[in-house]
């Protein structure tokens, strides 16, 4: 498994993941996927095109990291899925609790539109 990672014009960070996500890409990755996703709030795009399966192990650094992610403000979201593990994705349930997009530029219009609520939202709380 390998992870390549750059940050987008807009200040998102795209992680490419290439390869197997069983316990052996799992535990490749893990410290180094660990450590973007869970130190500090970010948007994250973990781009899926050149994953071709995924086990449990892989479903897990996944959600945790997601989770992680979430509770420091930040949001993950997946793309770019094959359909191989987008199925295991979505009979997990996974899907559920981290989005997934068939492509990169439907990832960052929602991710967009998030972004656009959570400003809406925060402005008319404003009492200023």
């Amino acid at each position: 498994m390998k992870l390549a990672t750059d940050t987008l014009d807009n200040g998102i960070i795209r992680i490419a993941l290439d390869g197997r996500l069983d316990i052996a890409g799992a535990d490749a990755i893990d410290m180094q996927f660990t450590a973007l996703t869970t130190t500090k709030k970010a948007a994250i795009l973990v781009d899926m095109s050149q994953v071709s399966f995924i086990a449990s192990i892989g479903m897990r650094t996944l959600l945790s990291s997601s989770r992680a992610l979430s509770s420091r403000g930040g949001k993950m979201v997946l793309a770019n899925l094959q359909p191989l593990v987008k199925e295991a994705l979505t009979t997990a349930g996974i899907d559920t609790l981290i989005p997934v997009h068939d492509d990169t530029e439907s990832a960052l219009a929602d991710q967009i539109r998030r972004d656009v609520a959570r400003a809406r939202r925060i402005l008319s709380q404003d009492p200023g």
